[in-house]
Order: C-alpha cells, then structure tokens, then sequence
C-alpha cells in the first residue's frame, strides 16, 4: 500500500510497502472491507511490516480526514473465478499465448459492484449473499442470458439456477441490478428473449437490460454466426422495441438496451440517422458495454464543430501538410467516411479502418484491435502513399 506524507497513517509510523490485515479485529478481504470497516475516526489496524512483523496500531483522524492509505488492488485475497461452461465464453476463443490477465475468468461480485465487471452470481456462498446485503453492494452488474432454467442451463452450465435463485434472493432483499444479455441466434433470441425479458421486467429491482451480439474468434470452430446481417440485427431492434415504449410509458426510461452493434449492422450507412437520441440513454450506466457509444461520439462530433474546433483542426492539418489518419476498427464503418466526409474535416481527418486479423471472426471493434494489425495496416497505407510495395506483415497468431 502507499501512505500519505503526515496522514494519521504516516503519523503511526505506517510505511509504503507495508500491508493492513484488519479493522477492529475484523480481517480485510478487500477494499470494501475497509471502506467499511475504517467508516470510525478511531480504528485499531493490523498490519504486516517490511520485515515481516506482525502488530496492531490505533489511528485517529478529524471528522471528515482521509485516513491517508491507498492500497495497490481492490481485492486482497484471490478474486473469485468462474465455475461456468459458458458456450460463448470469449476468454475460451483466445489464440494461444496470449497474456494470462487477458484470460483470466474472473466471476467475482466484488468486482461487480467496484469496477462494473459482470458476474453470474453461480459462485455465491450463503456468507457472500449475507456480506452483499449487510454491505450493501448495489447495484451489481449480473449476466443474465435466459430466464427460461433449461436454456440457461445449456448455455452457460450446470450451476445456471444457482445464480438465478441467489439473484431472486438479492432482489427481495433490496440489492439491485443491471443485467446483460450475450445474444445468440437460434438459441436465446426471438420468443426467449421476449421471455426473458418479461421476467426481468417484473423485477423492479432489475434496473436496466443490456443486449449485446454473440461475439465469435476464429480461435474456435463452434461458433460461425452472430447478427452481423442488417436482417437479423433489425430483428432483434425490433424485437425490443415494444418493451421500450412500454417501459418509457411506464418508468420513463427504455429499461432494455441494445448495443451498437445492431444499430451499426442494421443501417450500415444511415447508423448516424438511426442512433437513438442522447436522452434515450440517460446517464449512460451501459456505456462500458458498448451502449450508446456511437451516439456519444456523434454528439461530441458535433459540439466540437458548433464550437469551431473542428475548423481549428482542419487549419492545423492543412499547416501541418499532411492528413492525419485515424486508426479504428472495422464497426466504425461504413458510416464513419461518409459522416467525416460531410463536414470540416474532409480529406484532413482520415479513417484508417484496420481489419481485426489476430482475433478474426466478427471481432471488429477498435478496441480489440491488435497492436500486427495496426502496423501493418499503417505500412501499407505508408506503401501506397509511397508507391512501393509495403514490408510483408508479421503472420498472424495461429488458430
């Protein structure tokens, strides 16, 4: 952990490095824990010193004083991890050698409620459903998929009622949730998913439904399809779209939610025009997932051409002498070089649209991309620009 120069920590004597074991007596399991335990301006703290030693020490602050510790991670003891067979879990389509935090399966409710990680609850002890009501970690961002036991079951494993049970338990005891739907086609979509989310509906503690599309590498070969079709991407918009106006009816807002993905492979060129509006999205608590991402770089687009930033830009590439390419994912087309095109930044501000080779499949957002794909999309765009032909590229990472 890290301590504050002439904090109530650093006036105990308390040194960077050093490790807290427990409030009052109470063990620490994770940040949490202290944010709850430490609430006091007198607490008893143990601790683990740099040379190993064990003792404890009282710290004492003013109202409102920060206690003066910052501790390197938000969970202390092993995150808790997944016992699912998930039939589209993507760390299972990962090419070989990939970095092991890349495919860690992670299922941890405390990293639910801290950093917004979605979890299945099928993990949960009675002891942990105790501390999420005692310690009131709401909301919790829980996966949802299927409502429907059986289904469920086939597609993420034999523990599926556990969750659903624990998450019917929570709900009754005040915790609420977001809830995420991963769509398959054929499998939970059409009259499932109407099921699903009716049942979800009737649980005003579920706050909101995300639905985002099946997500496939060619590191597997189980999965081949997903809603990339505009056919099947409006399906699913349409789908949804009477449960919108019902919820907005009824609770003033959409409540279910689909990613942008639909809307991108839907409309393909007219996307911009098809985007709900910012207020459809409210706070944007689905962002991370996807949700309204689009639409909040429309608006930012937009703003930054009402407040002439985007002439000052231009003014600056044009000084500059040379166009600046901008590096994005396959998603962003094709809607991306007509909407640039239309405005201040024509042929200033260009799309370097990099195709995902080392994931492959329908990986195709920005973020995924891969460091290869990107240099080597950049030298072929330096080659053309050149003349000449560009330096081969790295082969992508075997399937």
């Amino acid at each position: 952990m890290a301590v504050e120069d002439g904090s109530p920590a650093w006036e105990v004597g308390l040194e960077p490095g050093c490790y807290l074991t427990s409030v009052d007596g109470q063990p620490l399991r994770d940040v949490i824990d202290w944010r709850w335990l430490a609430s006091d301006d007198v607490i008893t703290v143990g601790y683990v010193d740099l040379d190993g030693e064990t003792g404890e020490v009282e710290l004492e602050r003013e109202c409102g004083q920060d206690w003066g510790v910052t501790f390197r991670g938000v969970v202390f003891d092993r995150v808790k991890l997944c016992r699912n067979a998930c039939v589209f879990c993507f760390m299972r389509q990962l090419p070989e050698g990939s970095r092991a935090s890349l495919s860690l399966r992670d299922d941890d409710f405390r990293l639910s409620f801290l950093a917004g990680t979605f979890v299945t609850l099928t993990n949960l002890t009675a002891a942990d459903e105790a501390r999420i009501v005692e310690q009131r970690m709401s909301p919790l961002r829980v996966s949802l998929h299927a409502s429907d036991p059986d289904l469920r079951r086939r597609m993420i494993g034999r523990h599926a009622q556990h969750g659903i049970d624990a998450l019917d338990r929570l709900l009754a005891a005040g915790i609420e949730a977001h809830c995420q739907i991963v769509l398959m086609p054929g499998v939970n979509d059409g009259d499932a998913l109407r099921e699903t989310l009716e049942w979800a509906y009737a649980r005003p503690g579920i706050l909101t439904v995300g639905i985002v599309p099946l997500g496939y590498t060619r590191h597997q070969e189980r999965l081949e399809r997903s809603f990339d079709a505009p056919d099947a991407a409006r399906a699913v918009l349409e789908t949804i779209e009477p449960l919108q106006r019902r919820a907005l009816a009824e609770r003033g807002e959409p409540w279910v939610f689909a990613a942008d993905e639909f809307y991108r492979n839907a409309f393909l060129t007219a996307t911009p025009a098809h985007v709900p509006p910012a207020a459809f999205y409210g706070d944007f608590d689905l962002f991370e997932d996807g949700i309204g991402i689009i639409r909040s770089f429309l608006d930012d687009l937009a703003a930054a051409e009402a407040r002439g930033l985007a002439d000052a830009a231009a003014r600056a590439i044009d000084a500059a002498g040379r166009p600046v390419r901008y590096v994005v994912g396959e998603a962003m087309q094709p809607w991306l070089d007509e909407l640039l095109a239309a405005g201040p930044l024509a042929s200033r501000l260009v799309p370097l649209t990099v195709a995902n080779r080392h994931y492959g499949g329908n990986v195709n957002v920005t973020g995924l991309l891969a460091g290869r794909d990107i240099a080597a999309a950049v030298r072929a765009e330096e080659a053309a620009r050149l003349g000449g032909a560009p330096a081969p590229a790295p082969a992508p990472a075997p399937a």
